[in-house]
């Protein structure tokens, strides 16, 4: 029996998979009808939560709460927005904390941010602000019972001296109140359990849900984990070769790189996972039929 399908049988048997998809507010007309049509996509897949990303520097505080509140008013899901520390003063902090409260979040996905000159730049904190993502979360939770996710680096963060530092930070986020971390992406199972077992061994107990990335552009993909610290393996820069003008075959590639990961997962006991969606449906709601994941019947009459 192959691999796919031990996994597939799992995924449909004793253990129930649970997932949740991350998007990010669009800037124009055509990008928010993209996003509502992943969203009515993939909601009857029934997850755990949507998050809502933050732009560098807060530069897209506006457009993230407008999304929260529009799939809090017009869908059945529950969202998770992100928030940071950047250029902020701790009082629009909480500002901001106050008002999703007010609007019915009451999940929020903590995180440092980076810099508004965007990634590789020096991280300062505002002098008024917040000093890091553990300061952070010990501010949501002085506002109110939030649900408190905080984000992981198997390949550590780009501004961590080491491994060690950056689970140290991790830990202090979770003794600040955090309750769950979700990974940044990774291509190497392999790095997400060696992390995983550095992260027990550290007393760090609460759940590391593994970030999957469906790879939708190739090129782009590289930039971006050039950026956040990522490895790409040479294997799958080899699976993308020569396909720069082949967008069909690119995604086929893109959904079978994605389903051997996530199956590989499954078969090592993995049973959540959140995936960045890049405001596209369709891989990841293939990937979700692979493990097992089906809509929703309607209740009869």
């Amino acid at each position: 029996m192959t691999t796919a399908m031990r996994a597939s049988r799992l995924a449909g048997g004793d253990r129930r998979i649970r997932v949740s998809f991350e998007f990010f507010p669009p800037a124009t007309e055509e990008m928010e009808k993209t996003l509502w049509e992943s969203i009515e996509r993939l909601k009857p897949l029934a997850p755990d939560f949507v998050s809502v990303t933050y732009g560098a520097g807060g530069s897209t505080r506006e457009r993230t709460h407008a999304t929260v509140k529009r799939i809090l008013a017009q869908t059945p899901l529950t969202p998770a927005a992100h928030l940071t520390c950047v250029a902020a003063t701790r009082a629009e902090i909480d500002a901001i904390v106050d008002s999703y409260a007010q609007a019915g979040v009451r999940h929020i996905v903590a995180l440092r941010g980076d810099p508004p000159q965007g990634p590789g730049a020096r991280f300062v904190p505002h002098p008024q602000g917040y000093r890091n993502a553990a300061d952070l979360v010990a501010g949501i939770r002085r506002r109110g019972d939030f649900e408190i996710t905080v984000s992981a680096y198997p390949e550590k963060h780009p501004d961590s001296p080491t491994v060690e530092a950056d689970i140290d930070m991790l830990k202090a986020k979770v003794d600040a109140g955090a309750k769950r971390a979700i990974t940044q992406f990774f291509f190497e199972n392999d790095l997400y359990f060696r992390y995983l077992d550095r992260v027990r061994a550290r007393g760090i107990d609460i759940p590391v849900v593994p970030g999957i990335l469906p790879v939708q552009n190739f090129k782009a993909m590289t930039g971006f984990a050039a950026r956040c610290g990522a490895s790409v393996p040479a294997w799958l820069a080899e699976r993308f070769q020569g396909l720069d003008d082949d967008p069909a075959t690119r995604k086929l590639i893109a959904a079978a790189v994605a389903a051997e990961q996530v199956v590989d997962l499954v078969d090592r006991g993995v049973t959540t996972f959140h995936f960045y969606t890049m405001n596209r449906a369709d891989l990841v709601y293939a990937i979700c039929h692979l493990l097992g994941l089906r809509p929703a019947l309607p209740e009869a009459a």
